[in-house]
């Protein structure tokens, strides 16, 4: 079977926390053509739990992202089982002891391969939606003039505290299954990943989502039917070991932790000078309206757009639902025609 993504290898990568990889491994995807001038480069990073055939779905004519104008790149977050991740590093690594994965890793790792293998220096856009927005707001801060434009979706610039509160409860969650040995899982965690997706479930779609019963609406026969096929199953066909070190990723997030800024959010906020919308849902329960439109008042040339959808946090990933959709579309081709 041929793969249908190329691999970029870095040796003696060092990491944000210490460590370093005798040989780091990103695999990414490109859609469309680069050209000649190099001003055409959308990037498009991966979400929790998320390869690049999982979010591919909106690259296309007359999609969110069209590459028939654009040359966009889907990168592999590291730790989700394509790129480096505890499931594929090799000795002395493994599941049972591997690296902390930051974003600082992830986009330096990015910026390397976009120009070792493509001489792109700067990017049109960068696209993400959860964790792919903290991807492209920690590319905003600490390469700030690599990049015109940022489409932000449902993410953040920092995990806040209840952000953390979810975070925690879905690890107490995977790591009560009973093949959780303290540091590492010995066999595939079902009853754990079972229970992930269900708890999952509840904080990614919002009240009112469930109170319509719109999964009725998209194939499913029943709540449990949609417990089951949609949430459960997503998580099961995930390796636990990997899940777990993008859940640390997603709980070290903050585009001030690093020796440009030292904390400072709000200067690195204000370091963003690429235009950009960023775009929660309304009725999201992970990265809140509230919380984004404070980090949106901190960014020079950003402008605060939220989504108004009952779809929480899927709301910004809107495979299903094609009126969330065309406000992507919408916001996407506003940033790119300015």
């Amino acid at each position: 079977m041929t793969s249908d993504f190329q691999i970029f290898e870095i040796e003696s990568f060092k990491l944000q926390r210490g460590l370093s990889l005798p040989r780091a491994k990103l695999v990414y995807k490109t859609y469309g053509r680069l050209a000649e001038d190099k001003s055409n480069v959308i990037l498009y990073p991966t979400s929790y739990g998320a390869q690049h055939y999982d979010t591919e779905w909106l690259i296309g004519p007359g999609r969110i992202l069209d590459p028939n104008e654009w040359f966009i790149v889907i990168p592999n977050m590291f730790g989700n089982g394509l790129s480096s991740s505890p499931s594929n590093l090799e000795a002395p690594f493994g599941r049972d002891r591997h690296p902390e994965f930051t974003h600082w890793d992830n986009i330096h790792a990015q910026q390397r391969m976009l120009n070792e293998v493509f001489g792109i220096e700067r990017l049109a856009m960068i696209y993400g939606w959860s964790m792919g927005a903290q991807q492209a707001l920690h590319w905003g801060a600490i390469f700030p003039e690599q990049v015109d434009r940022i489409c932000a979706i449902c993410g953040s610039a920092r995990t806040s505290i209840h952000n953390r509160v979810f975070l925690e409860g879905v690890r107490a969650t995977l790591t009560g299954d009973p093949n959780w040995q303290g540091e590492y899982f010995t066999d595939h965690p079902r009853r754990g990943l079972r229970a992930m997706g269900r708890v999952y479930a509840g904080w990614a779609m919002s009240q009112a989502f469930y109170r319509e019963k719109l999964y009725e609406q998209i194939g499913f026969s029943s709540l449990e039917d949609f417990l089951v096929r949609s949430w459960e199953a997503n998580f099961l066909r995930r390796d636990a070991n990997d899940l777990l070190a993008s859940l640390s990723t997603w709980l070290a997030s903050d585009i001030s932790d690093n020796p440009i800024y030292n904390g400072d959010l709000k200067k690195a906020l204000g370091s963003i000078s690429a235009r950009a919308i960023i775009m929660p849902s309304r009725t999201d329960l992970y990265f809140t309206p509230e919380d984004s439109e404070l980090e949106t008042a901190m960014m020079p040339n950003a402008e605060f757009r939220p989504i108004e959808s009952i779809w929480g946090h899927r709301a910004g990933n809107p495979a299903m639902y094609s009126p969330d959709e065309q406000f992507l579309r919408n916001a996407v081709a506003d940033l790119l025609d300015r």
